[in-house]
């Protein structure tokens, strides 16, 4: 949206419309001397200008990543990267889901659009919602390899395009039937795309043409509503008209076709196991290879595009080329297989020729890209045919037919309804070639001759002179910052007149700058790669934050398929499952069975029942609050408990006392750091707005609350001990950039701390460029530094020169001294060693510290947890990161090269991990030649700091495909390529070695892969075997704090708490110990311990969750859980709005245990244990409480209520409640326990006087 305003101007530019008559005109035209940025701004202006479709080719996938993201700047309304596979036709995989999916997005939204060019507005087939929807504004990008036949033709495609829109009607049972056509899976609970779920008349499904799922609301067969929902939450978001489903899969297509009509066809293809599936009806894996046997004639992506279509190749020569080498290697493979299959790949230029061919008015003789030449066009130059393609296949594919012998009328197979077209004339779609080389301007060729700004970073002075030099000539100027007012003020220092426009499309404001001869500043922190030019033919200069400040891209371009908010439901490390140990506050050690409904006394409620050494124990499910999961430390199964014994209370007060020591020391702990004084920072400067404004991406809630963390902390008047604990690439150091910038900003130094000589090179590459536009010097400290280096460092160091150091353990050494340290940030703690921690220890007393960390060690974690140190959770997953999927496997060469295969097919690199040194060569041996065509490197800590470093930067290049290599990579190591990791004996590591390891890939939003492999015969220890199921269950995104809790449970708390409270945990479990622990503390500092534990509500109530409202036991489960975890009434209604959003309208059962826990909580808070009938007239309310306490409580009840309360020692006895109906027993209840809150100081529950919830 930034560069609208750029693109406005070159529209109304003369030489826009000298170069649209001349396209229109030739068909063809040749722009030569431009660099990748004016080559979208002129594009976009000529597409614009002309209302059509813009459709970039690329040689690459990196490439065109560029260019989308150049174009989401540009204005138009929706930018599509279309996604393609650099695999071949012919192999045995389809390609990954992701891709097919991305390239479901533009097919349903061509078509969708599509209806909208081709239909009259008045026309009753046109849905509402779509006609303000188009394709003017729609830009498409994509690699030569879309031109290549590898989708289903477009009628063929179409009727599996299902368009739902409110207000339709549908039956049910045939919408189950359609999804299950389509592909969709049906689960309990939809997170991510191709998932559908039914739930009576809700049913939610995440289209894979869509960005997120939806929630469809019907009322009988009428679609009543349609709401997106965040996949995390499952909360609604915004309503919407409609959606439209496609298949999740090509491959349904195909084998829908082949079945229907090709069966006996594609027998012989077939292996046995393959023609059973088939015969079933199930999908075939692979389908993609029998594309050309299921349609005679495949199509392209060219075939699905209108004919107002701007087609645009960049770089002709380096697309042809590209596109050839691809089509020689799929003839290789061709040739390879036992039987042959149609081919499915043409040549760059035969591609484009047929697209030209077949818009041509039926009747017409084919027009040859030889012919374009001779009619002036220079299409042929650019993609010269070779003397060999009268022997090329056509697009019919299965027939030997060369391309010369095919009938000149050419039937189109494209876009279905082309019959209401050819009764008019037609234009062809223009095509524009795009060049940075320069060539001579001819008829068909035009030099614009750009150039780039003549100066280099900091150049500040000399940069305003050439701008001025420019505005002289009458050049309009621009300046495209991610920190415009600062680059605004840095030239109005040298004399050149410059301002800044907050909207870019304020046209009248830029207009008259312009006129006035003022640089226009617009704002631009996207993620780009942005670099300025001087275009003398368009006369306009562009200068970038790299001509100001030599500030790059943070971004690696790679395909994302678009999404706004992450599919990941958080892992719940609670939920139980039937055979999982729990501890009850009250009984101790049990075994969960199962879920079972009863009925006692006309009472209905359902019940967990655990089992016990002498016996069953139900717990009522509103009462979930007394158990937790059993966590221990030992491998061997726990000892269940008997109900009847005193053994369980013996072994808690046992533990109670040995808790109350550790409370102590920790609260001395606590204590001397609350005595310490530190550096009060001040208020946030408009400089650190500014950074934080250039940040490129939208930070997440838990982000921006972590940030709130840590700035509160450093303006408070206590040295800051803060924890930031969040996932691997979600943001964590985003929040020590800001932090470091608030200290120096503050004339204070920083010191960043990190484990590996590599993470020091990222973080020190990362802040230096994010603080380039700033006068603020950053250093680097580590092995790679020459001595004279490290000398210079340290001296600057202790002049107070530097700013920011960035180091690994050197930093620590007694040489280095800082004039004026603030700050100290510290990445992954628990891997610098014990002398170390000592001595960042010793830091802790006299300056703020900043800890990150994805998973912390169970220490640094329990001191959280404890309360004694800060902590900040950033558990939300940035949108368009994607769950790493883990594959847990024996090793088989097969599964390496599988693995590695479809990974460096897709343009991307591996790593390939063993747990030591020794053999790490072999392996790399038997990798070359398991795959011949791979460059694969070696990387290990003893090899020499240089070599190694040269290494990682081939590797980080893309000069090398596989990376062998040790746990060097474990931790911070950022290459977005890198989305497939293979890890060797994974049973030899660690839990938060392998959550780490798995971390170093999927950071760029691409579906990646983790392989852990173990020796085929090898028998694992029980602790490994948990270790590589825990990686394996929790691949949810967000998962390493609570990784860090699982992994308490596997490795064992003796090094965490000695050995005498090991024992202590392992008798009663993490859960309960760290709950023990917490009422120590608050005990010890004075804090109100609750009166009561829990209320028991044993009135005759029917109270539950029925079946079928909440089908799904986890999900039953865990509603459950959050009713019985609820602390508030405010609580409650949140929990009874998300029911009837997902589950629909709530039932009257259900509705009464909202109510009955709304009880719970104003019984616990005012103290009352127990609330029960007593014979047939009263009720009582069993409590601990003095005299004196309950008349305080007694005197907010109005007068002609006192005198039913009858309070004896040890309860209260409401006289005459129990002669009413049992609901207006509960009403009543409320009501009044609500009236006595007000006697309390601070109520803990706040009784309203009508409650949201709906009553029964």
């Amino acid at each position: 949206m930034a560069l609208s305003s750029i693109i406005r101007t070159l529209e109304h530019s003369p030489l826009t419309s000298e170069l649209l008559t001349k396209l229109n005109r030739q068909q063809s035209l040749s722009l030569n001397g431009i660099p990748r940025l004016p080559k979208g701004l002129v594009a976009s202006a000529l597409a614009k200008a002309d209302q059509r479709l813009l459709f970039v080719v690329c040689s690459t996938l990196e490439e065109a990543s560029r260019w989308a993201t150049q174009l989401e700047a540009m204005g138009w309304d929706t930018v599509h990267l279309y996604p393609t596979s650099e695999a071949s036709p012919y192999e045995p995989f389809d390609p990954e889901s992701e891709m097919t999916w991305g390239q479901m997005q533009v097919l349903a939204d061509l078509v969708e659009r599509l209806k909208v060019d081709r239909l009259p507005v008045e026309s009753s087939d046109l849905q509402p919602s779509l006609v303000q929807r188009s394709t003017h504004g729609m830009a498409i990008v994509a690699t030569q390899a879309a031109l290549q036949p590898h989708l289903p033709p477009v009628d063929a495609f179409k009727p599996y395009c299902l368009t739902l829109n409110q207000g339709m009607t549908w039956d049910g049972k045939n919408l189950d039937q359609k999804l299950a056509q389509l592909g969709y899976e049906r689960v309990p609970l939809v997170e991510t795309e191709g998932q559908w779920s039914r739930r009576g008349d809700i049913v939610d499904v995440f289209p894979v043409a869509l960005e997120l799922p939806v929630r469809l609301e019907w009322f009988g067969d009428e679609l009543e509503q349609l709401r997106e929902f965040d996949p995390a939450t499952q909360r609604s978001l915004d309503k919407i008209d409609g959606i439209v489903l496609t298949p999740t899969d090509f491959g349904h297509i195909i084998s829908q076709v082949l079945r229907t009509s090709k069966a006996e066809l594609i027998q012989s293809y077939l292996s046995p196991q393959e023609q059973e599936s088939f015969e079933e009806g199930q999908s075939l894996e692979g389908s993609r290879r029998f594309l050309g046997i299921a349609f005679d004639q495949p199509a392209s992506l060219l075939d699905y595009l209108p004919e107002n279509t701007l087609i645009v190749i960049d770089e002709p020569d380096q697309c042809a080329a590209h596109c050839d080498r691809w089509v020689e290697h799929a003839q290789e493979q061709l040739e390879e297989l036992n039987h042959s299959l149609p081919c499915l790949h043409r040549y760059f230029d035969h591609a484009l020729e047929l697209k030209v061919n077949q818009l041509k008015v039926e009747g017409s003789p084919p027009l040859k890209v030889n012919q374009f030449q001779v009619e002036g066009s220079n299409l042929g130059q650019k993609a010269t045919l070779r003397e060999q393609s009268n022997n090329l296949q056509p697009a019919n594919l299965g027939q030997k037919a060369t391309l010369r012998e095919q009938p000149t009328n050419l039937p189109p197979a494209n876009l279905g309804q082309k019959a209401t077209l050819r009764e008019q004339p037609t234009n062809l779609p223009p095509i524009l070639y795009l060049s940075e080389l320069v060539e001579e301007t001819t008829q068909n060729a035009v030099n614009l001759a750009s150039r780039s700004v003549p100066v280099t970073p900091h150049q500040f002075a000399k940069l305003a002179e050439v701008l001025r030099e420019q505005s002289d000539r009458r050049f309009s100027i621009w300046l495209v910052s991610a920190q415009p007012s600062r680059s605004v003020a840095l030239l109005q220092e040298h004399d050149c007149p410059a301002q800044f426009v907050p909207n870019p499309r304020d046209y009248p404001a830029i207009e008259k700058l312009n006129i006035q001869r003022t640089a226009v500043a617009v704002k631009y922190s996207g993620l780009a790669e942005l670099e300025g030019f001087i275009l003398p033919t368009y006369r306009i200069v562009v200068v970038t934050d790299r001509e100001f400040f030599g500030q790059h891209t943070l971004a690696t371009p790679s395909y994302i398929r678009k999404r706004r908010r992450a599919a990941s439901q958080q892992v719940d490390p609670n939920k139980l499952r039937p055979g999982d140990y729990v501890v009850h506050k009250n009984h101790g050690i049990g075994q969960f069975l199962k879920l079972e409904k009863l009925s006692i006394n006309n009472e209905t409620r359902e019940y967990l029942v655990i089992k016990y050494a002498d016996g069953l124990l139900r717990v009522a499910a509103d009462q979930l609050g007394v158990l937790s999961r059993f966590r221990h430390t030992g491998t061997g199964l726990p000892q269940l408990h008997k109900m009847s014994s005193k053994t369980w209370e013996k072994t808690k007060n046992r533990v109670r006392k040995s808790i109350k020591k550790v409370a102590v020391d920790l609260l001395k702990l606590y204590a001397q750091r609350a005595q310490q004084s530190g550096y009060c920072f001040p208020a946030d400067s408009p400089w650190q707005q500014e950074l934080e404004d250039s940040f490129p991406y939208q930070p997440t809630p838990d982000q921006l609350k972590a940030i709130q963390d840590v700035k509160r902390d450093l303006e408070s008047d206590r040295p800051m001990d803060r924890l930031v604990c969040g996932d691997v690439g979600f943001g964590k150091t985003e929040v020590a950039i800001r932090a470091i910038f608030k200290a120096v900003t503050s004339n204070k130094q920083v010191a960043f701390l990190a484990p590996t000589t590599i993470l020091t090179q990222q973080h020190y590459h990362t802040i230096k460029e994010r603080f380039s536009p700033y006068p603020i010097n950053v250093g680097l400290l580590n092995r790679f530094r020459s001595p004279q280096e490290k000398r210079d460092i340290l001296q600057r160091l202790k002049t107070g020169e530097l700013d920011v150091v960035v180091g690994t353990h050197q930093l620590l050494g007694k040489s280095v001294t800082f004039r004026e340290l603030g700050l100290l940030v510290i990445d992954e703690e628990q891997r610098f060693g014990v002398n170390q921690k000592e001595k960042i220890k010793s830091f802790k007393t006299q300056v703020d510290v900043l800890t990150l960390s994805a998973t912390p060690i169970p220490r640094t974690l329990y001191m959280s947890l404890s309360g004694v140190r800060e902590m900040s959770l950033i558990t939300t997953p940035p949108p368009l990161r994607r769950p790493i999927k883990t594959h847990l496997s024996p090793y088989k060469p097969e599964a390496v090269r599988t693995a590695i295969r479809m990974e460096l097919d897709r343009g991307g690199q591996v790593f390939y991990v063993v747990p030591r040194v020794e053999g790490i060569e072999e392996v790399a041996a038997e990798l070359r030649e398991m795959i011949l065509e791979a460059r694969i490197a070696i990387a290990h800590g003893q090899l020499d700091p240089a070599e190694l470093e040269s290494i990682m930067l081939i590797f980080s290049n893309g000069e090398a495909d596989i990376l062998v290599c040790t746990t060097i990579i474990e931790s911070g190591l950022d290459i977005p390529r890198v989305n497939t990791i293979v890890i060797e004996d994974a049973h030899k590591f660690g839990l938060a070695q392998l959550y780490q390891l798995r971390g170093r890939v999927g950071r760029a939003g691409i579906q990646a892969h983790a392989w852990l492999l173990y020796p085929n015969q090898k028998v694992l220890s029980e602790a490994a075997k948990k270790r590589l199921r825990a990686i394996q269950e929790f691949t949810q995104l967000g998962s390493g704090y609570l990784l860090a809790t699982r992994d308490m449970e596997i490795r064992g708390v003796g090094n965490l708490l000695g050995v005498e409270q090991s024992g202590q945990m392992e008798a009663i479990g993490f859960d309960l110990y760290m709950e023990m622990l917490q009422e120590a503390i608050k005990e010890i500092q004075g804090q109100e311990i609750p009166q009561v534990d829990d209320t028991q509500i044993d009135l005759q109530i029917t109270a539950f969750i029925p079946a079928d409202y909440i089908p799904d036991l986890d999900q039953k489960i865990s509603a459950y859980r959050a009713v019985a975890a609820a602390g508030s009434q405010k609580e409650l209604v949140q929990i009874a709005a998300a029911w009837s959003d997902r589950y629909g309208p709530i039932p009257s059962v259900a509705e009464q245990l909202l109510r009955v826990m709304e009880l719970k909580q104003l019984g616990k808070s005012l103290g009352f244990s127990r609330i029960r009938p007593e014979g047939k007239q009263h009720i009582v309310l069993e409590t601990p409480m003095e005299e004196p306490a309950w008349k305080l409580l007694q005197e907010n009840l109005p007068q002609h209520l006192r005198s039913r309360f009858v309070y004896s020692p040890g309860k209260v006895t409401v006289r005459g409640l129990g002669l009413v109906k049992t609901n207006k027993q509960l009403e009543s209840l409320i009501d009044w326990l609500g009236k006595m809150q007000g006697a309390l100081p601070e109520p803990t529950v706040v009784g309203l006087p009508q409650s949201p919830i709906p009553n029964s």
